[in-house]
């Protein structure tokens, strides 16, 4: 990390350590670059710093879909990536949060988490522009190993700017609505994910059935167009502001300690670790799966990704709204038993060759995986700045992040080598009935390569659902008891939506009959002669 980033920083620092009053404020108003914290902030500069992170979120959305996902995965296997390879880089992510620790060390010196964020953001983006520029520089084809370390330096400088921002956005967003508002934030980018998808899969299909040639060079320019959006992202954060935060000077392996002596927080680091180490050994490889060995293109893929987050919109801010009210375990324990089944499931796609029977199943499971990853997803960020004491989130987010970053990073690639020790094992199971006129079987269960690494994920997401209940959240309120008032109020919602609908039409139903009675009496008063 160059020098004169830490004195960007530090100059930085010193400007938000003095108290500004409204004079200053306004002689500096026409500098947003200026990443200095503030002694207070007022209503209108905190609901304007919520609108700008909404935008912001906006663009890395659009940065992430561009550049990750099945276009990711996609754009990795016509470089020629292998099933350790693809492991790899789905474990990247996760394994460069171990690098948080570099956040807090520099939020304590220079304590200011703006300019940690945004520096580290800007430093995130310029790798994706360099990736674009391979397959130019390379037009044989660019080594998987070079898409793997310039997406490293992206990781990398993103893991260093997310427990900042996580801080930053703890004391910027009122906590009474972390729940209703990251909700908001996260249908927002769903439904951008969604468009841009729809476009881009459109794109990129069109591309590879008319000029193949040119599918590697479309790839390049999503991950440069991504990167420039990215680099506008970074500059909204700029101009959010941020509340002055104090962390204490004590050695920072003894900060370390704390959330570890924490034994409720202990274990929500136990259940959190066990449940990524499940979803991760598998998931990674779904498109995999369906790119490979049910051979299915871009256009079916990316609908069922989408049909995902359509599911993920209409739900998350559904369990937002629970989780505040109730409480985030238990929107935990609702969701991860749906979340269960749809791992299971995978485990009977592609059974039977016929294509109609594989894309309902399919698309069952993405329905029901998006709205349970929407609830669990959300419940793990609230009930993780839940657990963590206000002056020391950062201290706690970075060990939660830092510790789950492993076993979440360890499962792809341990994921990755059971797909390839499982290539040439089968295991099948046939039901055959036999008689004098008839003599069929059928198919029950097929476990092959990837199927058998869906059955590990399933059993050990098993395992990890125990360790729920260990944890305790203050105002928790018992599963059955949220699930019946759930099933009340959706019940009760879709009750009001069909009276209301009916108030509203009645009339023009009526008019229409009217209508349609008046014609017919038209008709039968003056025949048609032709008839």
């Amino acid at each position: 990390m160059p020098a004169s980033w830490y004195g960007f920083i530090q100059k930085n620092a010193h400007r938000g350590n003095r108290h500004y009053d409204s004079t200053s404020r306004e002689k500096n108003h026409t500098l947003p670059m200026i990443l200095q914290p503030r002694e207070r902030l007022t209503q209108e500069e905190v609901q304007k710093g919520l609108h700008t992170i909404l935008q912001e979120g906006l663009t890395t959305e659009a940065m992430t879909t561009l550049t990750g996902g099945t276009f990711l995965v996609a754009f990795a296997l016509l470089l020629g990536a292998n099933n350790f390879q693809i492991g790899l880089l789905a474990s990247l992510p996760t394994f460069t949060n171990i690098f948080q620790l570099t956040s807090v060390w520099l939020i304590r010196r220079y304590n200011n988490r703006r300019a940690v964020s945004v520096i580290c953001s800007v430093f995130a983006r310029i790798p994706l522009i360099l990736i674009g520029t391979l397959p130019f520089i390379f037009p044989a084809g660019a080594p998987v190993n070079l898409l793997l370390f310039f997406l490293f330096f992206f990781y990398l400088f993103g893991s260093i700017a997310g427990p900042s921002w996580n801080a930053w956005m703890k004391d910027l967003v009122p906590g009474d609505m972390l729940g209703v508002y990251f909700s908001k934030r996260g249908r927002y980018a769903q439904i951008l994910n969604v468009i841009m998808s729809i476009i881009l899969a459109l794109a990129v299909d069109y591309i590879r059935k008319n000029f193949p040639a040119f599918e590697l060079t479309t790839y390049a320019v999503m991950f440069m167009l991504a990167g420039v959006v990215g680099l506008g992202g970074a500059w909204l954060l700029s101009t959010v502001p941020e509340p002055t935060s104090y962390l204490g000077n004590e050695n920072i392996i003894r900060m370390f300690q704390k959330p570890l002596r924490d034994l409720n927080f202990r274990r929500l680091l136990v259940f959190n670790s066990a449940w990524l180490f499940a979803v991760n050994i598998a998931t990674p490889f779904f498109t995999v799966f369906m790119l490979k060995t049910l051979g299915l293109t871009l256009m079916y893929i990316i609908p069922l990704t989408i049909l995902s987050q359509l599911s993920s919109i209409v739900t998350i801010g559904y369990w937002g709204v629970f989780a505040d009210r109730y409480s985030n375990k238990t929107i935990i324990s609702i969701c991860a038993p749906l979340y269960l089944c749809c791992v299971i499931a995978w485990c009977f796609v592609g059974i039977y060759s016929n294509l109609i029977s594989n894309l309902v199943l399919l698309a069952l499971i993405h329905i029901a995986s998006g709205a349970s990853n929407a609830g669990i997803n959300l419940a793990l960020t609230n009930i993780g700045l839940k657990l963590a004491p206000a002056k020391e989130a950062i201290i706690y987010l970075s060990v939660k992040n830092i510790i789950t970053s492993v076993f979440s990073s360890l499962a792809p690639l341990i994921g990755g080598y059971l797909a390839d020790y499982y290539t040439l094992r089968q295991l099948r199971v046939i039901a055959q009935w036999t008689g004098p006129q008839l003599q069929k079987s059928f198919r029950l269960l097929l476990l092959h390569e990837w199927n058998f690494l869906f059955l590990i994920g399933a059993v050990l997401t098993v395992v990890a659902i125990q360790l729920l209940p260990r944890v305790r959240e203050a105002g928790e309120v018992n599963k059955s008891i949220v699930k019946r008032i759930m099933r009340t109020s959706l019940r009760s919602n879709l009750r009001d939506f069909f009276v209301i609908e009916m108030i509203l039409n009645w009339q023009s139903s009526v008019n229409g009959m009217l209508k349609r009675r008046r014609m017919g009496d038209d008709q039968l008063a003056n025949p048609d002669p032709n008839a």
